[in-house]
């Protein structure tokens, strides 16, 4: 794949506060198309990585480009070529509606009004409202209907659900998922809700301690995680025998094992070290990711894809 080819690309990046590493030697390449989920604990170095990306912080060493372009040299035009939607959806409170969308056109010459009215439609906002006037809600999808009508290449998204209720969710994720402007663009899109990120997903990119731990498809994902649950006397095996153990939990008196990459044969080594009954489980991208996440917070280690 070549540099054309991708959205996004870092080389070694590392960002330092003081003797704190936010970015690790970051070394990430993101391709063009489909939606692409960023995830990771507090602290993993996603916020860190945007604002180096979007130009507003400098890197400590390395490389980031953006769209083919050093992120450190961002002209309008580039800029004119990303949208970027955060959790705060910060929009002057004393304008309305209209004169903010008027605002915007000024700005992007690629404007399309007809993919902000294909957005704004999944909400109850009136053109001669105020926007301090907007729910929490209703602010996010005139953010997301701006940053759409602006023809971006790459589309930024940074929790922009967060603190939302459940019918704004809902409304927000389908107006991304089903709007044909958000079809033109490649989409990163940052979460720590993971229905959110199993629902509109192609590729998930996990971040710890500033590096990159695993990258693939989430279903493919979640089948490399499996849970087993098994009726050991006492406490088990000792956690440092358990052949790709992510997490263990005893719950009614039953042993509960999250696994990395194990097969049928993880049933046998249980009923060697005593199992009187063995169940595999199916297992949710949430439950995958966290027991993934918190197995490598404690003792960090790279799980690429293969």
């Amino acid at each position: 794949m070549n540099d054309d080819d991708l959205v996004i690309q870092t080389d070694a990046l590392v960002k330092r506060y003081g003797r704190k590493h936010a970015l690790d030697g970051l070394s990430l390449a993101i391709p063009r198309g489909r939606i692409h989920a960023i995830v990771g604990a507090n602290g993993a170095g996603k916020s860190t990585l945007f604002r180096i990306l979007l130009g507003f912080l400098p890197p400590s060493s390395g490389r980031a480009r953006i769209l083919g372009v050093d992120s450190q040299q961002l002209a309008p035009a580039d800029r004119s070529r990303i949208g970027f939607v955060n959790e705060e959806h910060t929009l002057p409170g004393w304008m309305t509606v209209a004169a903010v969308t008027a605002m915007q056109k000024k700005h992007y010459p690629r404007w399309r009004q007809a993919a902000f009215d294909e957005v704004i439609g999944h909400y109850q906002v009136e053109q001669g409202q105020k926007v301090s006037q907007l729910s929490r809600g209703e602010r996010a999808g005139l953010n997301l209907a701006l940053a759409l009508a602006q023809s971006p290449e790459l589309l930024v998204l940074d929790e922009p659900t967060l603190g939302l209720d459940v019918v704004a969710k809902r409304a927000f994720l389908e107006s991304l998922l089903y709007s044909n402007a958000a079809e033109d663009c490649t989409v990163i899109y940052c979460s720590h809700q993971m229905e959110e990120i199993e629902r509109v997903a192609d590729n998930l990119v996990i971040l710890e301690r500033g590096r990159l731990a695993h990258m693939s498809a989430p279903d493919e994902f979640c089948e490399r995680v499996s849970l087993w649950v098994a009726d050991i006397p006492f406490q088990g095996p000792p956690p440092q025998t358990v052949p790709g153990l992510l997490q263990r939990q005893q719950l009614d008196g039953l042993q509960h094992y999250l696994v990395l990459d194990q097969d049928e044969g993880f049933a046998d080594f249980l009923r060697s070290v005593g199992a009187r009954t063995v169940q595999s489980m199916p297992v949710s991208l949430d439950r995958a990711v966290n027991g993934f996440l918190a197995k490598h917070h404690a003792a960090p280690t790279e799980l690429r894809h293969a």
